[in-house]
């Protein structure tokens, strides 16, 4: 049966999370704006992962924009007097958005960008910290902070590097220009360019097949990637075969094998 959908407003209604079967969306959720993020959408944006990460009954998480227009089109500029006009302002606003953007990245649970749209700067940003991009085919996507005098920090730039290698990361920051979604593709960018009228059900499509899929096995596989994936020192095996292991000594793993000798759908618990 179904669960009904839990629905919450942050931000003074600017950043909106819903859950239902195992799938939690966060929408950025300023239109008239194309979505770009204000410093109270950052915070929340961080309070609301570490409220999904201990959540036992999310799986998967999904980052969309509202509106037609726009995934998230970056930081939103009409602050930046307000927000980021001294040296301290400027520290502490990145602050924040970095520790956003930072928690995401280290979320342990699958999210996946659905992007339509604008996505540029900060939207970039949190594009590239999701596991996976989907993105329509009339997309265009940028780090146009070249074109704004605005430093890119380190992690930004790592994550752009492991992502797509430091040529591409080179591109995108140096010319500070829009990729249509198929050059994206072409650079890896984005995992996948669909139609669209087709972008939400393909995203939650995938979503379900996730969060359908033994949550620890599911965990584990984005920790091994991420350990992969760090450049600051020696990988951390250790803690992935920690959790290699949980997976086998799991009462999911005895349902997995039980479920397909009896050619039955497995109905795994987190356990």
């Amino acid at each position: 049966m179904a669960q009904l959908m839990d629905t919450k407003a942050l931000a003074d209604g600017r950043l909106l999370v819903a859950r239902q079967d195992g799938i939690a969306r966060i929408t950025f959720n300023k239109p008239e704006r194309m979505n770009a993020m204000s410093l109270d959408m950052w915070q929340g944006l961080n309070n609301v992962l570490d409220e999904l990460a201990s959540d036992d009954q999310v799986r998967v998480v999904i980052l969309c924009g509202a509106g037609d227009k726009a995934f998230v089109s970056g930081a939103d500029i009409s602050e930046f007097e307000s927000q980021r006009s001294s040296a301290d302002s400027v520290r502490e606003y990145n602050r924040i958005a970095e520790a956003s953007d930072r928690a995401l990245y280290e979320f342990p649970k699958p999210t996946i960008a659905e992007i339509k749209g604008y996505c540029i700067g900060g939207g970039m940003g949190l594009a590239i910290g999701c596991d996976i991009r989907i993105c329509t085919d009339d997309g265009l996507l940028g780090i146009t902070a070249a074109k704004l005098g605005l430093g890119y920090g380190y992690d930004g730039v790592r994550k752009l590097v492991s992502l797509a290698g430091p040529e591409v990361a080179a591109q995108v920051l140096y010319s500070a220009r829009l990729f249509s979604a198929a050059e994206a593709q072409r650079m890896g960018l984005v995992s996948e360019v669909v139609r669209r009228e087709d972008l939400p059900q393909i995203v939650t499509d995938l979503a379900n097949r996730i969060a359908t899929n033994a949550p620890k096995t599911v965990r584990t596989a984005k920790a091994a990637i991420r350990a992969v994936l760090q450049p600051d020192g020696p990988v951390d095996r250790a803690s992935v075969e920690r959790l290699v292991a949980d997976c086998f000594a799991s009462d999911d793993y005895v349902e997995g094998y039980r479920a397909f000798a009896e050619k039955r759908k497995p109905q795994f618990r987190d356990r």
